[in-house]
C-alpha cells in the first residue's frame, strides 16, 4: 500500500502555545471516509472520529488505534478513583508543552482549564514553560510528568515522594505516570505525521 504525501504551503503553523482551538493537517493522506469497513470503525471506537485527519489516518492500522484509543479513554474518562480529570489534563498538558508538540499542548491546556478553574495557571504553563510556579501540588505532577518525558528518562523515586507528599495517593500516581507516558509517546507520533494550523473556519 503506498500513501500520498500531502503538504500544506499556505499554512502558517502556530508559533506560540496557546488554549485556542487549533487545526492539525496530515503530511499522509488519511483513510478515505467512503472506505471504513467495520473493522476500522471498531478501530474508530467513536464513529464521530472519522471526521478527525489525525484518527483517519491512523486508522490506516485499525487495530493498533483500538488499543490506543481504549487506552486513551481509560487513562482520561476512567472516574473510579485516581486523580481529577483536571489534574490528569495538565499531565498531558506539561508533556505536550514540554516536547513542544503545540497541537496537543492546546487541547488539553483547554480541558485542564475546562474542568479546573485555573485558566490562568494553565495558561502560565504554557506561556512560561514546565518551570513556571503553579502551586506544590501541580508543580509535582509537572515535574513528575517532564521526568518521565525527558530522554534518557529521570523520572524516579523523589517525584513519587514528591507527589504523596502533596496529597496523592497510589492510583492518582498511576494516573500522572499513565497520561505522561502514554502523551510522551502521542507527541511524537502526531509530531511525525503532520503539523498544527489555525482553527478551521466555524470552529
Amino acid at each position: 500500500m503506498s500513501l500520498r504525501t500531502l503538504s500544506h504551503p499556505d499554512n502558517v503553523p502556530p508559533k506560540a502555545f496557546t488554549q485556542a482551538q487549533l487545526d492539525w493537517l496530515p503530511w499522509l493522506e488519511p483513510l478515505p471516509e467512503s472506505q471504513l469497513t467495520d473493522r476500522h470503525l471498531a478501530g474508530l471506537v467513536d464513529a464521530s472520529r472519522a471526521k478527525s485527519p489525525y484518527f483517519m489516518l491512523l486508522a490506516r492500522d485499525p487495530d493498533i488505534l483500538g488499543a490506543r484509543t481504549r487506552t486513551d479513554k481509560d487513562i482520561f474518562y476512567n472516574p473510579d478513583a485516581g486523580l481529577p480529570r483536571a489534574e490528569r489534563e495538565l499531565s498531558a498538558a506539561a508533556t505536550s508543552r514540554y516536547n513542544g508538540c503545540i497541537y496537543c499542548a492546546s487541547v488539553h491546556a483547554r480541558f485542564a482549564s475546562h474542568f479546573s478553574p485555573r485558566s490562568a495557571d494553565v495558561q502560565r504553563l504554557l506561556d512560561e514553560g514546565v518551570g513556571a510556579a503553579l502551586d506544590p501540588r501541580w508543580d509535582a505532577i509537572v515535574a513528575a510528568s517532564v521526568a518521565l518525558s525527558s530522554t534518557p528518562i529521570a523520572f524516579g523515586p523523589t517525584h513519587v515522594e514528591a507527589l504523596r507528599a502533596v496529597g496523592l495517593d497510589d492510583l492518582a500516581i498511576s494516573d500522572v505516570i499513565h497520561g505522561a507516558a502514554f502523551f510522551n509517546w502521542a507527541n511524537r507520533l502526531m509530531l511525525s505525521l503532520g503539523e498544527p494550523g489555525p482553527a478551521p473556519a466555524g470552529a
